[in-house]
């Protein structure tokens, strides 16, 4: 049985999502032999917003999202720049924002400068008022054009020279070099638990890689469970392996002393001592999640520091090779 893996996400925004920050707990991620760090993706943040976002139980945003987001595909290049093994991805891209044939060139360039070590994580967006903004494809129509995108993608990184016609890009033949290191292209993990999301991951994905336990989407083992099968059923309709798409599930991680209770009510998942998380880890792989990404719950730099080092020392030996 292979090894479960175990990742983390930097901040896009808040106390933890500045440049040095960033720089540190990455290059502390590829020291503690973590197997990815990935990053978020927004362009422009509209002043009014409207739509509902989708990891919330009321649909409002934060009001620190006006803080700004560092662009992902350059910091995910500096991050390659200061790591030497760990892979860097994205969770996730939001593939209608950018043409994409330059981000397919972008995305090759970066795996070939890190020797193989990229994952696209790809969206379909949510916020309409930022897709209004960049001149994107119509709003309602990103599932689609998120679809034909990743092929194209794909088609960019196997076939030399390449060309394509579709319902939103056609591309004449071209000669599209470097193709990545890794082979087959870059993997491309999408996320969301909807219906069009599950049947996106099942059909044409290399992964699934939602978000777990913000409401509404939660996620807990019994849903998970169910996600998992709906997302196999859709590659077996479309002739693939059901077992060769990465589960993958991002969560937040905290990690208390031995004996500490919860505040104020029930455990919650990933939230507790070494033990109970071990249990949670468990559960999941039984499953079928094989990568997990932490969402660090630290307030600063020495606490999520302290997490990476705490996990990879405490829990991370007892669940790298599970029984199922």
């Amino acid at each position: 049985m292979a090894p479960m893996q175990f990742g983390f996400a930097l901040q896009g925004r808040g106390p933890l999502s500045k440049p040095e920050i960033l720089f540190k707990l990455a290059q502390k991620g590829d020291a503690l032999r973590y197997d990815s760090v990935f990053v978020t993706d927004h362009v422009v943040i509209p002043v009014e917003i409207e739509s509902a976002y989708p990891y919330s139980a009321n649909g409002r945003v934060a009001s620190d999202w006006k803080e700004g987001y560092l662009e992902p595909l350059p910091l995910m290049a500096h991050l390659a720049a200061l790591t030497k093994r760990i892979r860097i991805g994205t969770s996730v891209l939001i593939i209608p924002y950018r043409n994409p044939v330059v981000t397919a060139k972008m995305l090759a360039t970066m795996d070939v400068l890190s020797g193989g070590r990229i994952i696209l994580g790809a969206g379909v967006g949510w916020m309409e008022e930022e897709f209004q903004a960049l001149n994107a494809p119509a709003y309602k129509e990103r599932g689609r054009v998120t679809d034909e995108f990743i092929r194209l993608m794909r088609e960019m990184w196997t076939r030399e020279p390449v060309d394509f016609k579709g319902q939103y890009y056609t591309l004449g033949k071209v000669s599209a070099l470097p193709k990545p290191v890794q082979k087959g292209g870059i993997p491309v993990w999408t996320g969301g638990h909807t219906e069009p999301a599950l049947r996106r991951a099942g059909q044409v994905a290399d992964g699934w890689h939602p978000i777990g336990l913000r409401p509404p989407g939660l996620l807990e083992p019994k849903e998970y469970a169910e996600k998992v099968a709906v997302v196999r059923d859709w590659a077996r309709k479309a002739g693939r392996d059901p077992k060769a798409v990465t589960m993958s599930y991002r969560v937040p991680l905290e990690l208390r002393p031995r004996g500490a209770k919860p505040a104020g009510g029930d455990r919650i998942l990933f939230r507790g001592t070494v033990a109970e998380v071990v249990e949670d880890i468990r559960v999941y792989q039984r499953l079928g999640v094989t990568h997990f990404v932490w969402d660090l719950t630290a307030s600063d730099l020495k606490g999520a520091l302290a997490l990476l080092e705490r996990f990879a020392r405490d829990v991370r030996p007892k669940v790298q090779r599970l029984p199922r």
